[in-house]
């Protein structure tokens, strides 16, 4: 690969909408022509989706229809292809028939076209027959299995679907490497993150609308005493507006900021001590507010969730868990545990994630 090659990368979105995949798609595009002189050209498979000023630094299409020849349209002149897939991200009911045809029948074109797969999900499953997931896993799991052994590479966020993709891909990929997503608000330099006992007596809660209505809603115990033991001063809610009321936590009343950009999460988070969540504790690795939080060196606090450690991650170590801690909070153990997830952070930040791509290209 050299500096005059180029990616088309098939996304769900761009910013300034934020879906998670069009926002990793966004950044890592970024990065690697900061870092490699790659330049990418995106193909927005969201008949939603419109173009703005702060999109036009690249080569930016959307597709008219979600059909198999209008993808060949768009991919006639690429010979590398880097697909962004979740299923839902390209078809109602998670069954993009259209996309995975029409990349078989681009491969077939040329045997020398090259396709990389990120997996941000694989197919998902519900034992709910009343659950249209129930219905639809099977062709969901039947798409996966094709555009794996389709794929000249597949990487993903999670060791669980990394597991599944290799048993998907009937062998052909026998060591899919998972990289725990990056924080999509930035990540600041060492030296310019100061202990959490030099930061504001802040707590932030961050993201969108479920993940924050979660917290106030199953997490409050777990987050007063959090408040309570580490002294919190201030609470900042971070995100679209909520439909519910916020609650006092220890007499405290959380001030809700609105959703603000990058840069200015970036300062609030740099100058706070605890980011609280409410999440899946064996998906951690899928989620950007985690990654946010331990980029920017918070102390990480959520809640139980049964499942088993993995992607790297341990109780008590990488983060805490409010309604189980089993000691009185601190800032100098805290300090340990934010120390750690920042390093857990680093062997997956932004620019090593651009490296592994470029390698796998």
């Amino acid at each position: 690969m050299n500096n005059s090659t180029k990616i088309t990368a098939i996304v769900t979105g761009l910013p300034p909408s934020v879906d998670g995949v069009g926002d990793y798609a966004w950044y890592l595009a970024r990065q690697m022509r900061q870092d490699f002189g790659i330049e990418t050209k995106f193909l927005v498979a969201n008949l939603a989706w419109q173009t703005t000023p702060e999109v036009n630094e690249f080569n930016t299409q959307r597709i008219s229809q979600r059909s198999l020849s209008e993808l060949l349209t768009f991919l006639q002149s690429s010979s590398i292809v880097l697909l962004h897939y979740v299923g839902y991200g390209y078809a109602k009911r998670g069954c993009p028939i259209w996309l995975v045809e029409g990349l078989e029948k681009w491969r077939r074109e040329n045997e020398k076209k090259y396709l990389l797969t990120m997996f941000h999900e694989v197919y998902a499953y519900s034992p709910n027959v009343l659950s249209s997931q129930f219905w639809t896993s099977p062709l969901q799991r039947s798409l996966a299995s094709r555009l794996a052994r389709l794929s000249d590479r597949c990487l993903t966020s999670k060791e669980g679907y990394a597991e599944r993709i290799t048993k998907l891909s009937g062998g052909k990929h026998p060591n899919v490497l998972s990289l725990p997503v990056f924080s999509n608000v930035g990540e600041p330099k060492p030296e310019q993150l100061r202990p959490l006992s030099q930061r504001s007596k802040r707590l932030i809660i961050f993201g969108g609308r479920g993940t924050r209505s979660r917290v106030y809603q199953r997490s409050l115990l777990a987050l007063e005493r959090t408040c309570r033991e580490l002294q919190i001063e201030e609470i900042l809610d971070i995100g679209p507006p909520l439909e519910i009321e916020l609650p006092l936590i220890n007499q405290t009343s959380i001030k809700t900021l609105g959703v603000k950009t990058t840069q200015e999460i970036s300062h609030l988070l740099s100058d706070s001590i605890v980011g609280f969540f409410d999440y899946s504790l064996d998906f951690l690795a899928k989620s950007t507010i985690f990654a946010a939080y331990c980029a920017h060196r918070l102390l990480p606090v959520g809640v139980f969730y049964p499942g088993k450690e993995v992607d790297g991650l341990v109780v008590e170590k990488h983060y805490w868990i409010g309604d189980t801690h089993p000691d009185p909070m601190s800032l100098i153990s805290g300090q340990l545990v934010a120390d750690n997830a920042y390093t857990w952070y680093q062997q997956h930040q932004l620019s090593v994630q651009a490296q592994v791509f470029i390698n796998s290209l």
